[in-house]
């Protein structure tokens, strides 16, 4: 969903550079460089206004976190809460996600969050989807050996298709749910987005999976 224009982003940006990488061409290979300690690295791909990428760097000071958009008016929103927060284990990423292996060396990432990606329901517009196969060579080349995606989704039809994907991929699956929220087990840790809370509360079933790359 595209946010609309944010006067102020720009400006909010470029006052913070420390905090977020606008010509992130330059730092393959290079990220924990931008964090205070060299911790293992998660990227979510799509962080929308922020809430479940700050939330999670908040609980795991151990890892460092990244949040990626492409959106201007996104990241800034993003940029917001942590010139508040200055959480040291969070870098911004204004950027394409598919651009990631252009943007990260091979094996430098441990994670990869996908929340409530954009389902691109039409079938001429298949290569988009974040869990199409372009994408998850990219997934796959970033990641370490013993690295995961993580994916959440109220889509049924992005959801069974990912499956389908990942599974025609090779991948193996740790976890599967299709209703995460009644999931006692799964949904003891879940960080919710903005986008979930409010479709779940409308009844929306969430989806969720957890995959890896086989050797």
């Amino acid at each position: 969903m595209r946010l609309r224009n944010k006067p102020w982003a720009k400006d909010l940006i470029n006052e913070n550079l420390d905090l977020i990488a606008i010509q992130p061409e330059n730092m393959q290979g290079k990220w924990q460089a931008r964090f205070e300690k060299e911790q293992p690295i998660f990227i979510e791909v799509g962080s929308g206004k922020g809430r479940f990428i700050t939330e999670l760097a908040k609980q795991n000071p151990q890892n460092n976190y990244i949040a990626m958009e492409v959106q201007e008016g996104a990241i800034a929103l993003v940029l917001k809460k942590q010139v508040e927060l200055k959480l040291p284990n969070l870098q911004l990423l204004l950027a394409n996600g598919k651009d990631l292996s252009e943007l990260f060396a091979e094996d430098e990432v441990t994670g990869v969050y996908l929340n409530f990606s954009d389902p691109w329901p039409k079938t001429r517009h298949v290569k988009r989807r974040l869990t199409y196969k372009s994408f998850l060579k990219q997934y796959q080349y970033i990641l370490k050996d013993d690295g995961y995606l993580q994916f959440k989704t109220d889509n049924q039809g992005l959801f069974e298709y990912s499956l389908i994907s990942m599974n025609n991929y090779g991948m193996k699956f740790d976890d599967i749910s299709l209703d995460l929220h009644n999931d006692e087990d799964l949904n003891a840790n879940n960080i919710e987005t903005e986008y979930e809370e409010k479709f779940s509360k409308k009844g929306f079933r969430i989806n969720y999976l957890k995959a890896q790359f086989k050797n």
